[in-house]
C-alpha cells in the first residue's frame, strides 16, 4: 500500500510540475510582452527613421566587365524548392530577379518528396499549387505506424478544410522543374546556369556575387539584395550565419516498383531496430523507401555491404506485404545515400544578403517538414517586403529583417523541435526507460482522437504551436509513467518512470534551447519583433 501511495505521489508531482511550468511561462510571457512593446515604442520614437542609407548599384556586368543596361532588384542563388518559390514570389510582386543555379537539369534526390498539408496550404497561398499538376503527385492523408507486429493508422486532422487539402508526395526533381518553369514564365525573372563562387562585399555590405557561367567564364553581377538558397551543402552560409551542423544519421534510399502499401495514400513508418524506416508513394507506380542508419558512416554501397545489410537486417523487420518489393529493389541496385543534417537558425544579419531554405535552417527529415518551413518563411518574407519600394537601403532593410528571424520562430521551431524529438524517441535504445518512452509514443498515437490528431496537427504544419508541442510531448511521457506504475507499482518501475521523465526532458529541452526559448514561445517579447520597414509605398 505504501508503494501505491508513493507511486501516486510521483505521478501527481510530475503532473503538477509540468502544469506549473506551463503556467509560469504564460504569466511571464504576458508580463514581458507589455514591457517589450513599451520599450520598442520608446526606441522607435528616439531613432525615428533609419539614419544611414546605403545605396547599392544594381547594374549587371557582362562577361567583358562592361556595365549592361537593366538593373536588378535581387539575385537568388539556387533554384531548388526554396529558390524557385522565392524567385516566383519576388517576380510576381514586380521585382527584377536573376536566379543563378549550378545545374538547371532535373535534380535527382531522395528527399524533399513529401509536402505536408501545412506546406501545401502555403504553396497555394503563393500561387504555386499548379506546380503539383502533371508530375503524378500522390495525395497523402496521414501515417501508418508499425511496431512489433502491430500497426496503427493516424490521419491528418483535415476537418474543416476543403476537399483538396492534403499532403502531397512526388518526385522531387519533377516538382523543382515545375517551380523553375513557373518562375521563368515571369518577364521580370531570368534563370541562368552558373556556379556562384563567392559573395561580393563593399564596406560590409553584400552588393552581388561572382559566378562561373556555363561557358566557364567568371562573371560578376550586382543587386541591392542577394538571397542565398543553395541548399544543405551551401558554401556561402558561413558568411551569413554561425553554422552548427550535426549529422545524427544517414538515409539510404530505394525506389520500390509496383508496391501496394498496407494503407493507400499514407506514409508508413516502421519502428525498426536501430532506427525508423519510411515508405511513401512518389508516383502512381513507385514507392520511396528511406532506411535510417544512425551515425555518419554507412556500409559500403560499392562492395555490396549495404545490399547485404538491407537484405539481412532491414528486410526481416518490414511488414510482409512490403518485403518482396523491397528485396526486388535491392537486387535492381541504384541504392542511394545522403546525410541527414540538423542546423538551428543562427543568423548573422548582413546588409544586402539573406539566407533561406536549407542553407539557413535544417531539421531531421523524418517528419518531412523542410519544405513546409521553407514555404512558410517565403510567405512571411513576401508580406514583409511588399511595403518596400526597393531594396536599396541595405542597412535599413537589414535592421528591418531582424523581425523576420523572430516572427518565423513559432512555426519553424515547432516543426524543427518535433522532428528532432520524434527521431530520438523512435530510435531503439538500450536504456529501458527510453524503450518505454518509445512504446508509450506508439500506444499514445494508437488511441486516436485528440491523442493522435494533436501531435499530427503539429507534424503536418496545420497547427504548429510550440506550447501544444510541449504539452503533447510530456503527455506521452506521463502516459508512459502510467503504463509502468499502474495498477501495481514497484520500486523498480517507479525508478524507471523517473528516468523516463528525465530522458524526455533531456530530449526536448536542449532542442528548444538551441531554437531559442523566448523567440519560440514568446516572439512578441523580443524587441526585434516590432521592427518597421525603412520606407513604405504611398
Amino acid at each position: 500500500m505504501g508503494i501505491f501511495y508513493l507511486s501516486g505521489f510521483v505521478v501527481a508531482w510530475i503532473s503538477f510540475g509540468c502544469m506549473s511550468l506551463v503556467s509560469l511561462l504564460l504569466i511571464y510571457g504576458v508580463a514581458m510582452q507589455r514591457r517589450v512593446k513599451v520599450r520598442a515604442a520608446r526606441s522607435s520614437s528616439r531613432k525615428g527613421t533609419f539614419g544611414l542609407v546605403q545605396e547599392c548599384d544594381s547594374s549587371v556586368l557582362g562577361a567583358n566587365g562592361v556595365e549592361e543596361e537593366g538593373g536588378l532588384d535581387a539575385i537568388v542563388v539556387g533554384a531548388g524548392v526554396a529558390g524557385g518559390a522565392l524567385a516566383y514570389t519576388l517576380g510576381k510582386d514586380g521585382r527584377r530577379v536573376l536566379v543563378l543555379e549550378r545545374d538547371l537539369s532535373e535534380p535527382d534526390r531522395i528527399v524533399g518528396e513529401l509536402l505536408q498539408p501545412g506546406g501545401y496550404l502555403k504553396l497555394l497561398e503563393l500561387g504555386l499549387g499548379d506546380c503539383l499538376e502533371g508530375i503524378d503527385a500522390q495525395r497523402v492523408f496521414g501515417y501508418a505506424l508499425f511496431k512489433g507486429g502491430k500497426d496503427a493508422k493516424v490521419g491528418y486532422p483535415l476537418e474543416g478544410y476543403e476537399e483538396d487539402i492534403a499532403g502531397r508526395s512526388f518526385h522531387n526533381g519533377r516538382f523543382v522543374q515545375k517551380l523553375r518553369e513557373k518562375a521563368g514564365s515571369l518577364p521580370s525573372v531570368h534563370l541562368q546556369q552558373g556556379t556562384v563562387l563567392r559573395l561580393i562585399e563593399r564596406e560590409d555590405v553584400v552588393i552581388g556575387v561572382r559566378y562561373r557561367g556555363a561557358d566557364g567564364v567568371e562573371k560578376e553581377v550586382f543587386a541591392p539584395m542577394t538571397f542565398i538558397c543553395d541548399g544543405c551543402f551551401s558554401n556561402l552560409r558561413k558568411n551569413l550565419c554561425t553554422p552548427k551542423v550535426d549529422v545524427p544519421s544517414c538515409f539510404v534510399g530505394l525506389v520500390l516498383e509496383n508496391c501496394q502499401l498496407p494503407y493507400a495514400n499514407h506514409g508508413h513508418v516502421v519502428l525498426a531496430d536501430p532506427s525508423p524506416i519510411l515508405f511513401y508513394p512518389i508516383s502512381s507506380t513507385e514507392v520511396r523507401s528511406l532506411v535510417d542508419i544512425p551515425g555518419i558512416k554507412v556500409p559500403s554501397i560499392a562492395n555490396g555491404d549495404m545490399a547485404k545489410h538491407l537484405q539481412t537486417v532491414v528486410a526481416p523487420q518490414l511488414p510482409k506485404q512490403i518485403q518482396g518489393p523491397f528485396l526486388a529493389a535491392i537486387e535492381k541496385g541504384n541504392i542511394r545515400s545522403m546525410p541527414n543534417k540538423i542546423m538551428p537558425a543562427l543568423p548573422r544579419p548582413t546588409p544586402g544578403a539573406l539566407l533561406m531554405g536549407d542553407a539557413f535552417n535544417m531539421r531531421h527529415p523524418l517528419t518531412g517538414g523542410g519544405m513546409t518551413v521553407a514555404l512558410a518563411d517565403i510567405v512571411l518574407l513576401r508580406d514583409m517586403l511588399r511595403p518596400l519600394r526597393s531594396f536599396n537601403d541595405s542597412f535599413g532593410l537589414c535592421d528591418y529583417l531582424k523581425a523576420f528571424y523572430t516572427r518565423r520562430k513559432p512555426v519553424a521551431a515547432t516543426i524543427n523541435t518535433l522532428a528532432g524529438a520524434l527521431y530520438k524517441v523512435f530510435c531503439a535504445s538500450p536504456d529501458l526507460a527510453m524503450t518505454e518512452m518509445r512504446q508509450a509514443c506508439f500506444d499514445y498515437l494508437s488511441i486516436g482522437g485528440t491523442f493522435s490528431s494533436g501531435p499530427v496537427a503539429l507534424l503536418s504544419g496545420l497547427d504548429p504551436k510550440p506550447l501544444n508541442l510541449v504539452v503533447h510531448f510530456f503527455s506521452v511521457a506521463i502516459y508512459g509513467v502510467g503504463r509502468l506504475i499502474l495498477p501495481f507499482p514497484s520500486l523498480s518501475r517507479i525508478w524507471i518512470s523517473a528516468r523516463l521523465i528525465q530522458g524526455a526532458s533531456n530530449i526536448i529541452f536542449p532542442i528548444i534551447k538551441a531554437e531559442g526559448v523566448r523567440q519560440m514561445f514568446f516572439p512578441s517579447m523580443v524587441p526585434d519583433y516590432y521592427k518597421q520597414p525603412p520606407y513604405a509605398k504611398n
